[in-house]
């Protein structure tokens, strides 16, 4: 939260109340935040005490574990039980962790049989041995605090959740600013690591005995420099060419693997489609929307020519596809015993795309009418998921399903159980929990074998969103959902997402682990994974759009660092088939005053966080207990402020002005939070809609949460005559001008209060909330600009939900047209943004009924009838502010 885009990550922007800017209207030059990352490694250890008269010493010696290959692949898989899993394992392992993930390939040397001792007092490398402004983009990864307290019981005074949003392919949109990693090769010397934690060599190690040794920033263990990797060290004790090696000069690095971090050769990527052909799905046009877009992205999609493509329809059936390039059409064959699936013509169901283009060209072509007169509306969903498993698992890759209807037959059938009467109880989250074990289980079956799996749900009626969201949330998938799905309002929004889906860049069989210094350990993960061992999580795919929050706690009471390295590892394999590691590494001060670690508060990636903690909270507890959680976090913290040395700051007050400038949003955040759909109270919310919002949630990146909770309204009606014209980034940052836009900058109109007291009946209002646009127009607004936004000069008669705006190219010159123009401008800069999700716009009327009234949802500043948002700002602020008082 603080700034808008265009504004660095981590800039904080002043605070909102009744009469001042919104947060979003702040914004300064960017500016650089820091990150963490962490490990948890099991060991052997042993105790050795040596006494003598006067002195007492504790010896404590480390022993790796150390395994063959053959225990990390039983199964054949990297987490076992899978044919082929690609990783898991790196010499002495990817992440050195224990047990299967500790195993060293066949081929590698495995782990050293007795490393050198560690006194537990063993040193770490000082603030002053590194350069502490080389850090990782904090688009790949924040933290939720930029120092960290030096000890347990200064972090219990604190009350800060110390934590980490990973974004680990956050670079790869390949759209300016973002870009890739400096490729490392470390050639026939092998990658240089920490013989005891298996660390990445980074920019935070520091250097002994003239640069023959290495000190390890997480352990402390001093490793022996490779004779082909030796450097002399400066007059600083820097290596001389720290700045032309990218390992020692970047906070995020790629390093090419070498074959012993394989368990299998790369695999060629795979693209499979699972596709409902039922009556609902054809009427609704999801059929169509869906193969016309699979169609249009055939030519983009990442793997060049080794790219494999297959496709099943099913309805009550399930229909196979013989893709076989020597045929002239495709051939469909129906297997409708589903109870005893097998796979007709198993080799032609997955096919080279390339090979085999013409027939894959035909097929999609003829699919929508070759289904047009279907009249079933079951649903084989299970059948059709064990089928296509069936067919991807020699290789993996990424499964893609469109559904239309709660599944009905076979296994994994599900029952409609939405209940009315259970909304806004204390029973209500119980619908919010996945009901039907198997989803769950067969998620974690795709998982080993290297299936990712990308969910579009279109139904009309209930679909128990709930429990089909086990299938993307446990293989790193990602989640669709257009409720009453028509595809008149929702066909670009899926044809865009689905776009986006097929062409982003993907890591393949990838594996993350977080490592960080002694002293810290990870207590909870956060996110779309599968989690294997401890600590090490198993992803069949990773995108630009996986995020990860990565939740730290103390294992010592002291932490004898005085700066904590974070690392995060990603081994992965490319869409073009190289095997490659991506580190990233971020360094962060220890510090003993509770003051400076409360400056030092990233507000956005905190309430990230808090937001993703108290999902888990909902689901086990209950909807209220969520909202409690997230106001107990408030409260505590400016209660520990006091102890920081800011003093009190008046319950009175609505400006809490002797409160820390990095946490100053911190109330008006945690209202707004418990206001969202995500955790608001009352029964109008239906639970597919917000297992779907909290689905969104746990995968949201930071830039993203910070509209999610409190967006941003823009005033169209009266906006500058520069607001949606271009705008350098240079000009921006010296300006202080807000903006969006990734490909080109564009100047945003004012932003507004989130109040309806802002509200005028001569204006119109664009709200953007991360994941969507709403537009509001009032009875009295210009009617000429009216007609050049949604070709209409007044809502009156009009079927709101079927208005789109205007393309600029369709307005005549004057004025309207050139405010048409711009707003098209500002609303496609948004789009770019959140790249995630398409951002779909809806027009809302004044007085039009149940759409104006979610649109009041998003005026989290007022009061409103419902658990968790009976008070506005000015009230909200004197009761947090008085229960940290204790009152």
């Amino acid at each position: 939260m603080g700034g808008g885009p265009g504004v660095g990550p981590g800039v904080q922007a002043q605070p909102s109340y009744p009469g001042m800017a919104p947060p979003h209207a702040a914004a300064t030059a960017p500016q650089r935040r820091r990150c963490c990352v962490l490990q948890v490694t099991t060991y052997f250890k042993f105790e050795v005490s040596h006494h003598t008269s006067t002195l007492k010493y504790h010896i404590n010696f480390n022993f790796e574990a150390s395994h063959n290959v053959a225990a990390l692949c039983a199964g054949a898989g990297y987490g076992g039980g899978a044919p082929g899993g690609s990783y898991g394992a790196g010499p002495g392992g990817f992440g050195g962790g224990a047990g299967a993930y500790g195993a060293a390939p066949q081929g590698a040397p495995a782990g050293p049989a007795a490393p050198a001792a560690a006194s537990h007092a063993e040193q770490l490398p000082g603030i002053h041995e590194i350069d502490i402004t080389i850090q990782a983009d904090p688009r790949v990864m924040r933290m939720t605090v930029g120092e960290i307290p030096s000890s347990a019981s200064a972090h219990a005074q604190c009350k800060l959740p110390i934590g980490a949003i990973i974004q680990p392919m956050g670079l790869d949109d390949q759209i300016p600013p973002y870009g890739g990693c400096e490729v490392v090769n470390f050639g026939s010397q092998g990658i240089v690591r920490c013989k005891r934690c298996r660390t990445y060599i980074n920019p935070f190690v520091s250097w002994m005995n003239n640069g023959r040794q290495w000190r390890c920033n997480v352990c402390g263990m001093v490793n022996d420099v490779p004779t082909s990797y030796f450097c002399h060290l400066d007059a600083n004790g820097m290596r001389r060419d720290r700045d032309q090696r990218p390992e020692l000069a970047y906070g995020s690095v790629e390093i090419q693997a070498p074959a012993e971090y394989m368990v299998r050769p790369p695999v060629a990527p795979v693209y499979f489609f699972v596709i409902d052909v039922s009556a609902n799905a054809v009427n609704t046009g999801m059929v169509a929307a869906a193969v016309a877009a699979i169609k249009a992205c055939l030519d983009r999609v990442p793997g060049d020519e080794r790219s494999q493509f297959g496709l099943i329809t099913f309805d009550g059936s399930i229909h196979f596809y013989n893709l076989k390039s020597t045929l002239s059409q495709p051939q469909m064959l129906v297997v409708s015993d589903i109870s005893d699936l097998f796979l007709p013509c198993p080799d032609d169901l997955l096919v080279n795309l390339a090979e085999s283009r013409a027939v894959v060209d035909a097929l999609l072509d003829a699919l929508p009418q070759m289904h047009r007169a279907a009249r079933s509306v079951d649903s084989a969903l299970g059948p059709a998921l064990n089928a296509a498993g069936k067919v991807m698992a020699h290789l993996g890759g990424k499964m893609v399903v469109f559904c239309a209807n709660l599944p009905s037959l076979g296994e994994a059938k599900l029952k409609h159980r939405e209940n009315p009467r259970m909304l806004g109880t204390d029973k209500e989250h119980l619908m919010l929990k996945p009901d039907e074990p198997w989803y769950q289980n067969k998620a974690q079956d795709f998982s080993k074998l290297q299936i990712c799996v990308d969910l579009f749900l279109c139904g009309a009626q209930y679909m128990d969103v709930a429990t089909l969201f086990q299938l993307p949330s446990k293989t790193g998938g990602q989640l669709f959902y257009y409720p009453g799905f028509n595809v008149q309002r929702d066909g670009v929004k899926l044809q865009a997402e689905l776009t986006r889906v097929l062409t982003r860049a993907t890591a393949f069989e990838a594996v993350m682990r977080v490592r960080a210094t002694r002293g810290l350990r990870m207590s909870n993960f956060y996110g779309n994974y599968f989690i294997r061992g401890t600590d090490l999580l198993a992803l069949p795919n990773c995108t630009p759009d996986s995020v990860f929050g990565v939740e730290f706690a103390y294992d010592e009471q002291v932490l004898v660092a005085s700066v904590i390295s974070i690392q995060a590892a990603l081994l992965y394999t490319t869409s073009t088939g190289e095997r490659r590691i991506r580190v990233h590494n971020v360094a962060l001060p220890v510090k003993t005053v509770c003051q400076e670690i409360f400056n030092s508060v990233s507000i956005d990636a905190l309430c990230n966080l808090v937001a993703k903690q108290a999902l888990d909270v909902a689901l086990t507890s209950g909807l209220d207990a969520a909202r409690a959680r997230i106001q107990d976090v408030c409260v505590e913290i400016l209660r520990a402020t006091r102890g920081g040395g800011y003093g009190g700051y008046g319950g009175a007050q609505q400006q809490p002005a002797g409160m820390p400038e990095a946490i100053q949003l911190l109330p008006l955040y945690s209202m707004a939070l418990q206001k969202n759909p995500a955790f608001r109270g009352g029964a109008e919310i239906r639970p597919d809609e917000r297992a779907f919002i909290m689905a969104q949630l746990v995968n949201m990146p930071v830039d993203d949460s910070r509209c999610f909770i409190y967006p941003r309204m823009f005033s169209i009606h009266d906006m500058p005559a520069d607001a949606g014209t271009p705008i350098s980034a240079e000009a921006a940052a010296a300006e202080g001008m807000p903006t969006a836009g990734r490909s080109t900058l564009v100047r945003l109109p004012p932003v507004v209060n989130l109040s309806a007291e802002r509200l005028t009946s001569d204006g119109i209002f664009l709200l953007e909330n991360g994941v969507g646009l709403l537009m509001w127009v009032g009875r009295a607004a210009n009617r000429a600009l009216v007609a050049s936004l949604i070709g209409a000069p007044s809502l009156e008669g009009l079927d709101t939900s079927a208005l789109a705006l205007l393309p600029a190219a369709a307005q005549p010159g004057g004025s309207s047209g050139d405010a048409c123009a711009r707003v098209n401008a500002v609303v496609a800069a948004l789009r770019e943004e959140r790249a995630q999700h398409y951002l779909q716009l809806m027009v809302v009327g004044e007085g039009d009924g149940q759409n104006e009234h979610r649109f009041f949802w998003h005026l989290v500043e007022d009061r409103a009838p419902f658990p968790g948002g009976g008070m506005n700002y000015a009230e909200f602020m004197q009761h947090v502010t008085r229960q940290s008082f204790g009152g």
